[in-house]
């Protein structure tokens, strides 16, 4: 079980930030694509996706250029792209399962899969510590059997030493 509810939290660990960034990601091209852009540098709040604009200052969104990003392919290996403006976005699901949502519904989507993951990584860290706790409680408790087990023999052997005494004289 200890092991089983480690590798879950691990799993969990691993997903929230995923989710997070993502989210970032969302919420910036949502805020790109309304024309409220923010005026101070946000590319340290995105790692890997790198967003850069051409400018910092608030345009129209018709005017706008496209995105240049670095997205990540795998651990290590990262490809540049362009962004033109879209008003979807197209998430993997999982089981190689990828859809396309509108931004507002993809962060509505994340947001809620977000609160889950974090409720779920809370719960599953109290199974952990309810889980550990319950193996000291055990193995107090075996302790105490062992030592009255100890007690019982060595009282039991003391007895039938005494009687032995008193049947030699």
């Amino acid at each position: 079980m200890e092991a089983n509810l480690t590798q879950r939290r691990t799993s969990l660990e691993e997903k929230i930030p995923d989710i997070r960034k993502t989210l970032d990601v969302i919420e910036y091209l949502q805020e790109r694509r309304e024309g409220k852009l923010k005026t101070e540098n946000d590319e340290d709040d995105l790692d890997d996706d790198d967003l850069e604009d051409e400018d910092d200052e608030e345009e129209d969104p018709s005017n706008l250029k496209p995105i240049t990003t670095t997205y990540e392919l795998n651990d290590t290996l990262y490809a540049e792209a362009q962004l033109e403006e879209s008003d979807s976005v197209y998430l993997w699901l999982g089981a190689n399962v990828m859809l396309s949502y509108k931004l507002p519904q993809a962060q509505s989507l994340l947001n809620t899969r977000l609160e889950a993951a974090q409720q779920n990584l809370q719960n599953t860290i109290e199974d952990l510590e309810f889980l550990r706790e319950q193996l000291t409680i055990m193995e107090v408790n075996t302790a105490r059997v062992y030592n009255w087990d100890v007690k019982r023999r060595r009282d039991k052997r003391i007895a039938a030493e005494k009687e032995e005494g008193k049947e030699g004289r």
